[in-house]
């Protein structure tokens, strides 16, 4: 997927906020090199109950200020592939919703004239990992991507007067399996590497199709990244 034909001097973003590992080192792979005035990354734990610990002891954002959240989900719906760029407005979670904040969300997809999908998000307490209960969770829910914080982090900064918008790449579809990666998921929301690896190897040809999603759901990641801060533009 290429990105190209962004506008020009960014809006402003105070802080990024992107899950650790893979997913917060590809967004500081994008930020590399750029010699503008870049937002904070900081990188949160996966999970709903480790981010609200998180965010909870955190002391880095004030009122006002603008968050956007970053990161890689999973599709629900035929709609959306792996490495198609979305862009949330609202986040559902057992019968309650949490909006982004619409104007920044606007300017953000005002800002990225390539295809990106505004699409409603479901947040889930583990991993999503069949296509059946995928594509059920799609129709009862009418959710189009699934991932594990955006519920939680609306619903908190959204309290605190913050702005959040979130821009994520799909990383696995609705057609096929993945592993189930929830038992890999530490109390603190890091990644333990024996139950992820036992995990993968209980399904190999899933576990094939994730790592090759995930990769490129990354690479674009890092792109979109770049593309955003640098303001750069490929008319």
């Amino acid at each position: 997927m290429k990105l190209s034909r962004l506008v020009p001097n960014f809006l402003p973003v105070n802080t990024i906020l992107v899950p650790q590992g893979a997913e917060y080192k590809a967004v500081c792979r994008g930020l590399s090199g750029i010699t503008a005035s870049i937002p904070k990354v900081v990188a949160i734990p996966v999970g709903m109950k480790p981010l609200l610990k998180y965010l909870q002891q955190g002391q880095f954002l004030t009122p006002k200020s603008r968050v956007l959240i970053m990161g890689i989900c999973g599709s629900l719906s035929d709609r959306y592939t792996v490495g198609d760029l979305v862009l949330y407005q609202d986040c559902v979670y057992q019968g309650k919703q949490q909006e982004c904040d619409r104007t920044f969300t606007a300017q953000l997809h005002s800002y990225i004239s390539e295809k990106v999908s505004l699409v409603k998000s479901l947040t889930s307490d583990r991993v999503i990992w069949s296509a059946s209960e995928k594509r059920r969770l799609s129709e009862t829910l009418v959710a189009d991507v699934v991932d594990m914080e955006g519920f939680t982090a609306l619903e908190f900064f959204n309290a605190a007067g913050v702005s959040v918008a979130m821009l994520r790449v799909v990383s696995d579809d609705c057609q096929h399996n993945i592993p189930d990666l929830t038992p890999a998921i530490n109390s603190d929301g890091s990644l333990n590497p024996f139950p992820l690896a036992i995990a993968m190897l209980r399904q190999p040809f899933a576990a094939t199709r994730l790592i090759r999603g995930s990769l490129t759901a990354l690479k674009v990641l890092e792109q979109v990244t770049n593309l955003l801060f640098s303001g750069s533009s490929n008319k």
